[in-house]
């Protein structure tokens, strides 16, 4: 009898459920050995499942755990993880429609959520529940101050506003705390296994005699020996910086970011070792930006080497974690230069009896270099002259040059004098031939001051140029106007004239916007007001103006 009571007690015990159990979810759940995390727990330990119950994927009872629909639970993290850095692991709860956490932490309904109709004013109503029970009463019960495996729940200042129970489940250990509608927790990497890892993470509510599951979720981080980071490309006037496709002798900037979102880095030294591929060399720099320009068209290879002297405790054996892509090692020699050691991780005592591990990081991509339009320039703004039987909007002729290769579009935006308020946006193909000359002209609906943005660009590549310029009046009164001053002032036309001329030649060159708005407002004026005065005193002049011998077309 004694040996069927001692069969019996153990299997009782045996069928007690432990974390790993509970946490796996139907995966699998074997023992591995695993360094102890700081703050964890080892999945062995059971797991009160009559106050915590568990349920399966796809167990009715997911239905009814939470009113008014299902509660989702969305888990990110800032992964990948240098090792020896903190990986972050968040937590945010999504309520159903028309529900929301208010400033007690309690479930409400959102009454300015449209088309629903509401019941009373809480889903779930637990600051009148504890108030009813107290702390002093509460913690009598340990159904509602113990986490799964009997520890009690913190009584801190805020213990009210924490009515969900967040039990986290990663490389056979767990963690658990109570929050709100999310909850953040973060692990030291430096015991954790290189290479993808799952994390998992079951949330509980309050409840009146045990705690009722609302969602659970998982997502894979990775623990890696090389320093994470990646290099943003940019060059000025190239159209698309993610086809990896640059312009011949115009400078490319490489910005490494360096991902490291626990700073772990912080107070290492850092030098990045560059090799363009292009027969210019390495080029050495403790700055995360270079600059660069290719003169020759090709396909280049790039590489780029980061190197981090970190300092660390000095201790037995490298904080190399288990498991590593190879043995890290002790050493008294600084390498002599940025090649990365066969190890990943090497340590050295340095003279002031401190200890540093060097950790390194590559980039490797293949860019191809083309010709491109590398800037363009406004020549020549003419106003063009019209009839008011032609049309109420006034003309402007703009003369444009490029350098580097032939466009195959032409983009103009016409905004307000600030250049911030984009009113009208036209964009045309082109075809130049032989070199880089054409005509743009545009139409302005109304006297005033425009910002206009010239735009030309090819398959690899665009250059923008600008200009503020005045439209004075209707396109006929301007003329009648002119030849009414001929008539009643003849002894005024030849002054006129001179004047007229100077003017034309010091403004016919565009010149890029350094100046105020007001200057440059008045400066353009005057251009496209003496063109205006060219075109009527000397009608079919522009034939003979030596800009226009190519005679471009109009786009």
């Amino acid at each position: 009898w004694c040996n069927s009571f001692y069969a019996l007690a153990f299997l009782i015990l045996s069928l007690n459920a432990c974390f790993r159990d509970v946490m796996s979810y139907g995966r699998s759940s074997h023992v591995r050995s695993h360094k102890k995390l700081h703050g964890w727990s080892p999945d062995q330990n059971q797991w009160n499942e009559k106050l915590y119950p568990f349920w399966e994927k796809g167990d009715p009872r997911w239905n009814d755990c939470w009113r008014g629909g299902k509660v989702v639970a969305r888990l990110t993290s800032d992964s990948p993880a240098l090792v020896g850095s903190n990986v972050t692991f968040t937590v945010t709860l999504q309520f159903p429609r028309c529900q929301k956490e208010d400033n007690d932490s309690n479930i409400v309904y959102d009454r300015n959520c449209r088309n629903a109709e509401f019941g009373p004013t809480y889903v779930y109503n637990w600051t009148k529940w504890i108030d009813d029970c107290g702390w002093e009463n509460c913690t009598s019960n340990n159904t509602h101050n113990v986490f799964p495996d009997g520890r009690p729940f913190p009584h801190h200042p805020g213990w009210r506003r924490r009515n969900f129970i967040y039990l986290f489940h990663t490389v056979g250990q767990y963690y658990q705390k109570t929050g709100g509608s999310s909850a953040i927790v973060s692990i030291n990497t430096t015991n954790i296994t290189l290479g993808k890892q799952m994390m998992v993470v079951s949330v509980y509510r309050r409840g009146h005699r045990t705690y009722v599951p609302v969602a659970t979720a998982s997502g894979i981080y990775v623990v890696t020996d090389q320093i994470p980071l990646y290099v943003n490309l940019t060059q000025k006037n190239d159209r698309n910086a993610s086809d990896s496709v640059f312009i011949k002798d115009s400078p490319i900037t490489f910005d490494v970011k360096i991902h490291d979102p626990s700073h772990y880095l912080n107070n290492s030294a850092i030098a990045y070792k560059w090799n363009y591929g292009d027969g210019s060399g390495s080029f050495i720099s403790n700055s995360p930006i270079s600059t660069h320009t290719y003169t020759l068209l090709g396909n280049f290879s790039l590489n780029l080497t980061v190197q981090a002297i970190i300092p660390v405790p000095c201790g037995p054996a490298t904080p190399t974690p288990p498991l590593p892509t190879s043995p890290g090692k002790i050493t008294t020699k600084t390498p002599s230069n940025l090649d990365s050691p066969t190890s990943t991780g090497v340590m050295e005592d340095t003279p002031d009896g401190g200890c540093h591990i060097y950790r390194y990081g590559h980039y490797k991509t293949t860019i191809s270099v083309v010709e491109g339009i590398l800037q363009v320039n406004i020549i020549q703004m003419t106003s063009v002259q019209m009839t008011v039987a032609q049309g109420e909007n006034s003309l402007v002729d703009f003369v444009v040059t490029c350098q580097g290769s032939l466009p195959t579009d032409a983009c103009t935006i016409v905004s307000d004098p600030t250049c911030q308020v984009s009113q009208n946006v036209v964009c045309d193909p082109v075809e130049v031939t032989d070199q880089c000359l054409l005509t743009i002209r545009r139409a302005f609906n109304e006297p005033g001051t425009y910002c206009v943005n010239i735009t030309l660009g090819d398959d690899a590549s665009q250059a923008l140029t600008s200009a503020l310029i005045s439209v004075n009046g209707a396109p006929g009164s301007s003329s009648r106007t002119v030849e009414g001053v001929l008539i009643a002032s003849g002894f005024l036309v030849a002054f006129v004239i001179i004047v007229t001329l100077l003017l034309y030649k010091r403004y016919k060159e565009y010149k890029p916007i350094e100046r105020s708005a007001e200057q440059v407002v008045n400066r353009e004026g005057l251009s496209v007001y003496f063109n205006n005065v060219k075109a009527v005193l000397f009608p079919g002049n522009n034939e003979r103006d030596p800009l226009l011998k190519s005679k471009p077309g109009i786009v």
